[in-house]
């Protein structure tokens, strides 16, 4: 499909879901790319994988009393965000083992829930891997408000989040409760998770929290920039997926997932410092250089 007559769907009334789907994909890529930047930055990746899966319980128990899925998975991830933070402070057992348990439980609290709903089957397919036509009108608002109130959040507390992520130690004998700044974190997570979960899906959110986040870290040095670049390389190949997926009728979630890496690799490759071409480049220069010198003792 012509880029124009993409454009003339999206100002066409009766395509009023797709306006919808384009919005929410932008405003979930925007605080996807924040919160997945304090992600990265702390390499806590399986913790985003475990919130994905945590607020499936809240949006099954939305979807059979037909509440607010927003609510109810932000509900869902809370309470199990709080229950890995809490458990994770005996250092007995892991982190990541506690992330692991919850996670599996969680998931398969969700499934038995949601299979009490008639039809689940065709609701399921969405919960995992989104959907442009499920998003109600009154999603927006929400969504919207809720991207705010976490990037206000995240804002407000940026110095204490960056302390923490690079010496906990020393964090601590500043006088911060790294706690208290995990749970907040962990609640952040919840809320993009959810805001990204109705158009990408639980299984795939994931890529959207931390793919764009690694390929900035791969294009800058400086966290500011990689906080302003994660969500605008996000934005970006959401636009390009909400196009693709209705022009050439791929799946949703699979089509920004394919897009957002293809940005990853091209970082990989590319980066102006740490792009693995500039690496091969700079050795073969240092190859030479040295080679020269030997000819000229």
């Amino acid at each position: 499909m012509p880029v124009d007559d993409f454009i003339r769907d999206l100002a066409n009334p009766d395509l009023a879901f797709l306006q919808r789907a384009l919005i929410i994909t932008v405003l979930a890529s925007v605080v996807c790319g924040v919160v997945g930047t304090h992600v990265v930055l702390r390499g806590m990746a399986f913790i985003g994988d475990a919130v994905a899966h945590a607020v499936f319980p809240g949006l099954a128990v939305a979807f059979v009393t037909q509440g607010s899925l927003i609510l109810g998975g932000a509900v869902g991830g809370i309470i199990t965000s709080v229950l890995v933070a809490l458990f994770s402070q005996n250092r007995r057992v892991k982190e990541d083992s506690v992330i692991g348990i919850f996670l599996v439980a969680s998931f398969a609290l969700g499934l038995v829930i949601i299979s009490r709903a008639p039809g689940y089957a065709g609701s399921l397919q969405g919960f995992l891997f989104g959907s442009i036509t499920g998003i109600p009108q009154r999603d927006l608002i929400t969504v919207a408000a809720t991207t705010i109130a976490v990037l206000g959040l995240l804002a407000m507390v940026h110095r204490p989040l960056v302390a923490i992520a690079l010496d906990r130690e020393m964090a601590r004998a500043m006088g911060l409760k790294p706690l208290w700044f995990d749970l907040l974190l962990y609640v952040c997570v919840t809320l993009a998770v959810v805001v990204a979960v109705q158009t990408i899906g639980n299984v795939l959110v994931l890529a959207l929290l931390i793919t764009p986040a690694a390929s900035a870290r791969l294009l800058t040095d400086r966290l500011t920039s990689m906080m302003l670049l994660a969500p605008l390389l996000g934005a970006a190949s959401s636009v390009v997926r909400i196009y693709l997926s209705w022009s050439y009728d791929l799946p949703v979630g699979g089509t920004i997932v394919l897009v957002i890496t293809a940005v990853f690799i091209a970082s990989w490759l590319g980066a102006p410092r740490h792009g693995i071409a500039r690496r091969i480049g700079r050795r073969g220069v240092a190859q030479e250089t040295s080679t020269h010198q030997h000819r000229d003792r």
